[in-house]
């Protein structure tokens, strides 16, 4: 629900601000058109001194469940120490509530560069779907901060600096925006990080290895730059169908700076170049995620907001379908014949709902307004 200052209310369904990757929203308000859709911690429709607090309601006694255990240490003391594999690791983690921090502990063995690639969990370009707005700070072995990596309009988190030899912590945490508070930015997220011992102040050999992708009549064209002094040894297109591991997809001639490939299904996949050079070295692009888009029609309730506890379902074909409180309670279930079908429902409160339709091959969810 929003107010104005005055504490009147504007509308009972907050349909949030903000364009972008970072434009935001309630999950249980007027998401529809926003990226960044978080669960609130605010004012209800009771009135602007009436406060909800969704993670506490989500995770009381009531549920049956909780949060889960941490994963990574959130003290110096208890960093995890990722192994490195030809001079970079990779990490993956879950931010699993707005205090939760995931520190790792790592040994630059000479003065060099680091490059780091933190990415939310998403569905498609534009770090679409995600729920965590990352931030990645860099700390000396005396554990004083030296950078904080969080691109204002961006998600995600990179960072390119010169570190001497020694060791290092990076500290990953959900962070709020220009747009959303800090509030609920929660979710798993991979890091990939690349160590490339050449001397501070010297001649970086490999000044730019930028991956862009899109989807193009149902194919991922992908397209690279690369501007790099040494010479190709190697070039490998991998991919990752897990969002964690890189498997190769395609090796292809040193000169070549574009692919376009058919996946095989429609969830999101994840790309990145790599490139191995005649000295040795090896480089790793930027992570890109492409993700087809969902041919399939499904349901959609006829008349929505809805006035009484009759829902009128339009459907395509046979679907199972769940109706959802704002608890997160199911208040029935039942299957869908193709064309219309009247769902009962007796005792429907004013408020928002969710209808999540499923089949064996997945699921969808669409909000419900009952007037």
């Amino acid at each position: 629900t929003k107010y104005d200052a005055a504490c009147n209310k504007i509308t009972d369904y907050d349909p949030g601000f903000g364009t972008g990757e970072i434009g935001w929203a309630q999950i249980m308000g007027v998401g529809y058109y926003q990226n960044f859709t978080l669960w609130h911690n605010g004012t209800t429709i009771y009135g602007c001194a009436s406060n909800q607090n969704d993670l506490e309601i989500i995770t009381s006694a009531d549920n049956g469940f909780g949060y889960r255990p941490d994963d990574h240490g959130k003290t110096f003391a208890t960093a995890t120490t990722p192994g490195f594999t030809a001079n970079q690791f990779d990490v993956t983690g879950v931010i699993d509530r707005s205090t939760d921090q995931d520190i790792f502990r790592f040994i630059m063995p000479t003065a060099g560069r680091l490059q780091i690639d933190a990415v939310p969990y998403n569905v498609g370009t534009g770090n679409a779907g995600s729920d965590l707005d990352m931030q990645v700070s860099l700390y000396n072995a005396s554990e004083n901060l030296l950078s904080i990596y969080n691109p204002g309009n961006l998600l995600n988190s990179v960072a390119d600096t010169q570190l001497n030899a020694g060791t290092y912590y990076l500290k990953v945490e959900g962070k709020g925006n220009l747009y959303a508070p800090a509030y609920a930015s929660l979710g798993s997220y991979s890091m990939h990080a690349t160590i490339q011992p050449n001397g501070v102040g010297g001649v970086l050999p490999l000044r730019k290895l930028d991956l862009k992708g899109n989807v193009v009549n149902g194919k991922h064209q992908l397209n690279w730059q690369i501007d790099i002094d040494e010479k190709i040894a190697q070039q490998i297109l991998e991919i990752s169908t897990d969002g964690k591991t890189f498997q190769p997809l395609v090796e292809l001639t040193a000169d070549t700076r574009n692919y376009i490939y058919q996946p095989s299904s429609s969830s999101a996949v994840r790309y990145r170049v790599n490139i191995n050079m005649e000295n040795g070295h090896r480089y790793y692009s930027n992570n890109v995620t492409l993700q087809q888009q969902d041919s399939r029609s499904w349901p959609r309730v006829a008349g929505n907001p809805i006035q009484g506890n009759s829902i009128v379902i339009n459907s395509p074909g046979q679907f199972d379908y769940t109706l959802i409180d704002a608890n997160g309670r199911a208040i029935t279930s039942g299957k869908l014949n193709n064309g219309l079908n009247t769902i009962q429902a007796p005792n429907l409160l004013p408020g928002m709902y969710l209808m999540r339709y499923s089949t064996e091959n997945g699921q969808q969810t669409e909000k419900i307004v009952r007037q």
